[in-house]
């Protein structure tokens, strides 16, 4: 039985991705702030799902993955869907330091915790659910782009190693469009190409399955991408 671990699985597409691992019999751990979320997948599965209340803004996360690799006894998989993205428009440090807190600093600790964990054991597989906010800055929520930027070339520096290492260890960055979860702040019908979460984290699946390095989701924003890297920064302005 192969074994995961999903930082942020409360809600959303880090729950979806729980519970499609759960179908395919894997044994997963997961973690986040609000424990009656996690008791609620738990219940759907108790003997194959682990669970732990935890603030990944912390910096405590090297505990808390040793605690939860302990309790599965190892790990093929490791998912960081723990994120959150602030308007700021007024420019307000404080929000700023709290989107980098968890999107920059607890993602970093989880990554950097896993790769040397795949590194002892030779393989592994790490996923990343960022965003296509990660190509493009943003005048409203700054922090947000920028930190989603980090991730992914934090992600990509690291496939340089592991290819100079010559070691199994596979990074995918997931980059979603717009998907109905909390984070739309009931703005759904105000935007274009929503997907749900059943069929995002079924593209995601697929694609962690054929170990892609760049995953957009739904396949469609990858249009966008295109668009942001040949559209002049004045043409980009009026929307970001």
């Amino acid at each position: 039985m192969k074994k995961a671990i999903i930082i942020g699985a409360s809600s959303g597409i880090g729950k979806g991705i729980a519970l499609e691992l759960l179908k395919k019999n894997y044994k997963v751990a997961i973690s986040a702030r609000r424990i009656e979320r996690l008791e609620e997948i738990k219940s759907i599965n108790p003997n194959n799902v682990i669970i732990k209340e935890f603030d990944s803004s912390t910096e405590q996360n090297d505990k808390l993955l040793s605690y939860l690799v302990n309790k599965l006894g190892g790990l093929d998989l490791l998912i960081y869907s723990s994120g959150i993205g602030i308007l700021n428009k007024k420019l307000d440090y404080q929000i700023e330091k709290k989107v980098n807190n968890l999107n920059v600093s607890g993602f970093t600790q989880v990554v950097d915790w896993g790769f040397n964990y795949f590194i002892n054991q030779n393989y592994g597989h790490i996923v990343n659910i960022s965003s296509i906010a990660s190509e493009i800055g943003n005048g409203i929520a700054p922090s947000y782009n920028a930190s989603k930027a980090y991730q992914a070339n934090y992600l990509q520096g690291l496939r340089f190693k592991t290819i100079r290492k010559k070691i199994p260890i596979y990074l995918t960055d997931v980059r979603p469009g717009f998907v109905d979860t909390e984070i739309l702040q009931g703005n759904k019908d105000d935007l274009f190409w929503v997907s749900t979460v059943e069929k995002a984290c079924s593209q995601i699946m697929k694609g962690i399955e054929s170990k892609k390095n760049i995953l957009y989701i739904t396949k469609r924003w990858k249009l966008i991408s295109l668009l942001i890297k040949i559209l002049p920064e004045k043409i980009l302005s009026r929307f970001f």
